[in-house]
């Protein structure tokens, strides 16, 4: 009825304005989503403030067990994150990825990420094994069905080793991104939530106290800030050692600044040093620390403008320059 054939879906495909107004949909549609998210999308702080308190559930529980085991000279059952079920997992479990794709670092860098417990990891190995072999297929099948791009056999191949590989790293990229976006956003507010510590400390509040109502006052301005403080209080309440709570908090921020901070609560905590100086120093340096990457990155500005110059004002220049001469050569 319709009369479409194979061979006119693949000219189609191949045909480069084709190609050209499908990339353009996308990016249209993506730019449309990245205008409206923060329209459409739900307030994020109340989906991050309970999975803080699920941590600090889980926290209590293992702080209650701990003590019951001391108190009747046994040990106490041991506790799991939530595990991730379903196709995930048996396809992890069933060809040991965790062991094939072992990263001692994984767990570090999901927590950077904002990602706690099981469910992400096994989520992680298993688009590891999956992604390389969906980008190798289908790069097989565009490259030899599709369109050949006139290259002989061994290079379509090779390129379809190419992006299985980049498949494989994938993951790692996209964690990584998640990552940074989450830092920049922490250290974008921390100086100010350091402000705030200082001065509810110096107003005779415990430091537990002090972390949770910064928490509460910054989610305005970072949600992911409020979350690794509220999560900081939290292990201050249940952990042991308090000392761990501190690295903790370091290392899942992972900047100097914050890692910074926590040694000197550490040492403060060790050797009873006034804690309000010790805050008061930090957020000094951590202010002077942003101020130097807004003027690392403002004088950065001159040269990344230099590209962007040569490719599009100067070719303007000229031809509002050069463009009346020639039309008067022209009608001469």
């Amino acid at each position: 009825m319709f009369g479409i054939s194979f061979n006119d879906i693949r000219d189609f495909l191949t045909s480069p304005e084709s190609l050209i107004m499908l990339v353009s949909g996308i990016l249209v549609f993506a730019t449309i989503v990245t205008l409206s998210a923060p329209m459409m999308g739900s307030d994020k702080l109340d989906k991050r403030i309970k999975s803080v308190n699920n941590r600090r559930e889980e926290l209590r529980r293992k702080s209650r067990e701990a003590m019951e085991a001391a108190a009747n000279n046994r040990g106490g059952r041991s506790i799991r994150g939530a595990e991730a079920k379903g196709l995930m997992r048996k396809v992890v479990d069933s060809l040991n990825l965790q062991k094939a794709f072992e990263d001692p670092a994984l767990q570090d860098k999901l927590q950077q990420a904002g990602m706690r417990g099981q469910r992400p990891a096994v989520t992680f190995y298993f688009f590891r094994l999956l992604s390389p072999i969906i980008l190798f297929l289908g790069a097989l099948f565009y490259v030899f069905v599709v369109n050949d791009f006139g290259l002989p056999q061994i290079t379509r191949v090779c390129f379809s080793f190419g992006l299985g590989l980049l498949g494989y790293y994938a993951p790692n990229l996209y964690i990584s991104n998640l990552a940074a976006k989450r830092q920049q956003s922490i250290m974008g507010a921390f100086p100010d939530a350091l402000d705030l510590l200082l001065i509810c400390v110096e107003s005779g509040m415990s430091i537990e106290a002090a972390f949770h109502k910064v928490s509460t006052e910054i989610g305005a301005q970072s949600i992911e800030l409020a979350e690794e403080l509220s999560l900081t209080t939290a292990e201050l309440s249940y952990l042991q050692d308090r000392r761990t709570a501190y690295e903790n908090l370091a290392k899942r921020t992972n900047h100097p600044g914050v890692k910074a901070v926590c040694t000197s609560l550490i040492q403060a905590e060790r050797y009873g040093t006034p804690l309000g100086q010790a805050l008061r120093v930090m957020a000094k340096e951590n202010r002077d620390m942003r101020l130097a990457a807004a003027e690392k990155k403002a004088a950065s500005l001159p040269a990344k403008l230099t590209v962007p110059m040569i490719v599009f004002f100067l070719p303007v220049l000229f031809v509002v320059i050069l463009g009346p001469a020639i039309i008067r050569v022209n009608s001469m």
